[in-house]
């Protein structure tokens, strides 16, 4: 579904890595690992067309994509690090709001659903801007309740500021999205309960 081939990542003067291959299957999980200033970060911006590689290139459905862009971006779900959310408006509207960009049509009922699930049932009508760290992380998160239809899910650290019982919801919708024949590419620090472990690529050894 998503291959890689040779791909090199310069970040200002310096590269980061070079010679990345790989390929990630549906129904697989791939978890991106490696020292701080490895390139985790990168890597996934040049997996979802964010940034150009210095060489190399990624491809979907056997297609570079940047000649498939529409088609990949209707399959692709990503989160990054930092939650994209406007101070101004509540949860509920935030959530509406990424994933009417995004192309998805949801209703009230299942953005609130989504939300209590990840636990912010009782901060659906509160600015954003009154949130915790970890209550702003999950809104962002609540999307991948509601992103089903699209194969390809990227998360970058999707467990950060999350406590157990969150962490185990999400390690629990991942796991379910690939079982249901969807794909994961994720960073994370933490150990998380995955119904199957992820297959780890350590960016160490491609390291320069």
């Amino acid at each position: 579904m998503l291959e890689v081939e040779d791909l090199a990542c310069l970040k200002g003067d310096r590269l980061l890595f070079r010679e990345l291959a790989f390929a990630v299957a549906p129904q697989e999980m791939l978890r991106i690992a490696g020292p701080n200033g490895a390139g985790k970060t990168s890597l996934l911006r040049l997996l979802t067309g964010l940034s150009l590689p210095e060489a190399g290139e990624v491809r979907w459905q056997g297609q570079p994509i940047r000649r498939v862009r529409e088609a990949f971006h209707r399959a692709l779900c990503y989160l990054g690090h930092s939650p994209a959310l406007n101070d101004m408006l509540t949860p509920l509207e935030n959530l509406r709001f990424a994933c009417e960009a995004g192309g998805d049509q949801v209703s009230v009922q299942d953005c609130e659903q989504a939300l209590a699930r990840i636990g912010l049932a009782n901060q659906l009508d509160l600015p954003a801007r009154v949130l915790s760290q970890g209550q702003r992380r999950r809104v962002g998160l609540a999307r991948l309740f509601l992103a089903a239809r699209r194969p390809l899910w990227v998360l970058d650290e999707p467990f950060t500021a999350l406590d157990v019982n969150a962490v185990a919801e999400l390690a629990q919708t991942l796991s379910a999205h690939c079982a249901g024949g969807g794909t994961v590419l994720l960073t994370t620090h933490q150990d998380a309960p995955f119904a199957v472990p992820p297959r780890v690529l350590d960016l160490g050894d491609w390291a320069c």
